[in-house]
């Protein structure tokens, strides 16, 4: 039996047993789809958790004052360690592996516009912070150094800071009362998909100014806290030149302020420091196990559909067994039977596998083009899944065609003919 028979002979034994084939061959496909969507959607997951980290800032550490833990230059452990304006500009000039640095100062004041008010957070903030912590207009302009030399009244509104105090009317070049002060709307920033934040909330929340304004004009209130000092800051923030040396940029900094507050450059209580970096780190770890899950549950589907296969053709060397037994009698040796339900396996997975491909491929294809809610990525396809779905569906196709065929091929003339 040639190569064109044993495929007409294939397809009329599908057509024969339409449902039994449908089922099979659905294994294949559902095992072929899952790896390719499975493991894309794994790294969707990780692809979109990281863009999501970086509307928190690229590459960037957040530090607080801590309280110490060990006595260091004869005073005792347990204080407060409260940081200055003057802390971040010698981070600026001391830390070389700092790329950049600025203090926030936040409070929250009442703001009037003309066409309606709130009482949002404030943040004071040096120009090169709008940069590292990834904050984009979507009318206007940004902070410059001017504006924080001049201690300029302008003011940088978050999307639903905007919505809130401009709702449907112009915002740019518009007054806004902060506090009592007049302040000059100069931008607004776009909407940020962020699922972290620190401080008084999301960006889209925040309204922003020159730190020098903020300084001037909205300093902390010394009645409702005595211990703030001119200069005080709720925290700054750091974004570091390297990632790989993040580790080494923040001890920098508990040297740098270990010698002016007068702690252990080892007391890690002294500073509270959010090490974004450590945690993107961390995320992407996470991501990748779970990608590495998905594609073996996947795997799995994909040898449960060649058991498949391999069940059909047992199920199809016994309803043949006289038939196996007659073209014996006429001359036809163990290879060429063998052959012939081997080659039979390989049609079934292959057309199994072309079609998953094709259904793997389109569902990631659909998924990254149809509007989805925030929380469902859309599938990254690389093209290390298709292959090692291919190598596996090949793998399968040796194992669920070998045996049936081998058993086959075993079978006497004599045994064959008596079968009923």
């Amino acid at each position: 039996m040639n190569l064109l028979e044993t495929l007409r002979e294939t397809f009329s034994t599908l057509r024969a047993h339409k449902m039994r084939s449908f089922l099979t061959m659905f294994g294949i496909v559902w095992g072929i789809a899952s790896v390719i969507l499975l493991v894309g959607l794994g790294r969707g997951f990780s692809k979109d958790e990281k863009e999501r980290l970086k509307t928190i800032g690229t590459d960037i550490a957040i530090v607080w004052g801590g309280r110490t833990s060990s006595q260091a230059g004869g005073l005792a452990a347990g204080r407060e360690i409260r940081l200055n304006v003057s802390d971040v500009e010698l981070i600026k000039k001391e830390c070389y592996l700092i790329k950049n640095v600025s203090p926030e100062l936040r409070r929250a004041v009442p703001q009037v516009s003309a066409f309606n008010q709130a009482n949002r957070a404030v943040r004071g903030v040096w120009p090169e912070y709008q940069n590292f912590r990834s904050l984009k207009v979507s009318e206007g302009r940004l902070m410059t150094q001017d504006d924080q030399d001049k201690a300029a009244r302008v003011v940088l509104l978050g999307n639903e800071a905007r919505t809130q105090l401009f709702p449907g009317k112009p915002a740019i070049g518009e007054t806004l009362q902060m506090g009592g002060i007049p302040f000059r709307v100069i931008g607004v920033l776009e909407k940020k998909k962020q699922n972290g934040s620190y401080g008084s909330g999301p960006d889209n929340t925040q309204l922003f100014v020159p730190y020098s304004a903020m300084a001037r004009d909205l300093p902390p209130s010394i009645k409702d806290r005595p211990y703030m000092t001119p200069g005080w800051i709720n925290n700054l923030v750091i974004q570091v030149d390297d990632a790989d040396k993040h580790e080494a940029a923040i001890k920098q900094v508990y040297r740098v302020l270990g010698r002016v507050h007068h702690f252990e450059q080892d007391d890690e209580d002294a500073l509270m420091i959010w090490d974004t970096m450590r945690g993107a780190k961390l995320t992407q770890r996470i991501f990748s196990v779970m990608t590495i899950f998905f594609g073996c549950v996947a795997l799995m589907t994909l040898f449960l559909g060649g058991i498949g296969v391999m069940n059909i053709m047992l199920v199809s060397v016994t309803e043949r067994t006289r038939e196996i037994g007659v073209r014996k009698a006429l001359g036809a040796t163990k290879r060429q039977i063998a052959m012939q339900f081997f080659t039979e396996a390989t049609i079934i997975s292959f057309l199994s596998g072309v079609l998953g491909l094709a259904v793997g491929l389109g569902f990631s294809y659909l998924l990254n083009v149809i509007p989805k809610p925030d929380f469902v990525p859309s599938p990254v396809v690389t093209a290390m899944p298709v292959i090692v779905a291919v190598i596996t569906l090949s793998v399968i196709t040796v194992a669920a065609g070998m045996y049936p065929a081998s058993r086959a091929a075993e079978l006497t003339p004599v045994e064959c003919l008596r079968y009923e």
